[in-house]
């Protein structure tokens, strides 16, 4: 499965967490933030999610990044 990036999805979460739940955007959010993490449940997305920002704060820069050939 791809992963998104961790600044797409740091914006994603965060973008989220601040909208009031009455905005026509969260509905939007929610389903983005479900298929970007493979999940059908908002709250299950958000936790792989901030499980994902924090273990790719702790990488060093530039690991997963493919090699130059």
């Amino acid at each position: 499965m791809l992963k998104p990036h961790p600044t797409v999805l740091r914006r994603l979460v965060e973008e989220y967490e601040t909208l009031p739940a009455a905005d026509p955007r969260t509905g939007d959010l929610a389903y983005t933030l479900c298929v970007s993490t493979g999940t059908r449940d908002v709250r299950q997305a958000l936790d792989l999610a901030r499980g994902w920002l924090a273990a790719a704060e702790q990488e060093p820069a530039g690991a997963g990044a493919p090699a130059a050939v």
